[in-house]
């Protein structure tokens, strides 16, 4: 394990505890043992209010490699989620996880949470990544919107 990614990851740590966003969620699994694996974090993103993602809580595992923050994490919905630019997996398709487009070393937890909870309702429809909800949303922009609210439902915070 990288002495640099586990040291950035411990730094990212404590500035989370210290300051988050409303709402949001974002720790370090623990492991057998009860010590955390920095590695590998369950984090949660709100729907914004006022949109069809509204009151739900999407759940998103972040696995970071050795090498980070060289390379960006790898952030997957899980469950997989219906949105234009999800894979049926449930990786984002987002450039600011992509080294080879907008990941920079310096972004932060925080920075990509934020990023991904601006996707949900902003998507990016020149990268599409899940055929279903992509066509669906450039065809029928309602039925869309009524996909969105049900899934928020079934992922609300109640």
């Amino acid at each position: 394990m990288s002495g640099i990614a586990l040291g950035r990851l411990a730094e990212e740590r404590k500035a989370w505890r210290k300051d988050h966003p409303f709402g949001f969620v974002a720790k370090p699994v623990k492991n057998e043992d009860g010590s955390l694996n920095l590695m590998n974090w369950e984090c949660a993103i709100p729907g914004k209010k006022g949109t069809p993602w509204e009151n739900g809580k999407y759940m998103l595992r972040m696995i970071f490699k050795d090498d980070y923050p060289s390379t960006p994490p790898k952030c997957k919905f899980e469950p997989p989620i219906f949105h234009p630019n999800v894979y049926p997996s449930g990786t984002v398709c987002l450039s600011l996880l992509d080294e080879e487009k907008d990941w920079r070393p310096a972004v932060t937890i925080k920075q990509i949470l934020l990023g991904i909870q601006d996707l949900l309702n902003d998507p990016n429809i020149k990268d599409p990544a899940q055929a279903e909800a992509y066509t669906i949303y450039c065809q029928n922009r309602a039925e869309y919107e009524k996909r969105v609210r049900q899934q928020a439902e079934k992922f609300s915070q109640s």
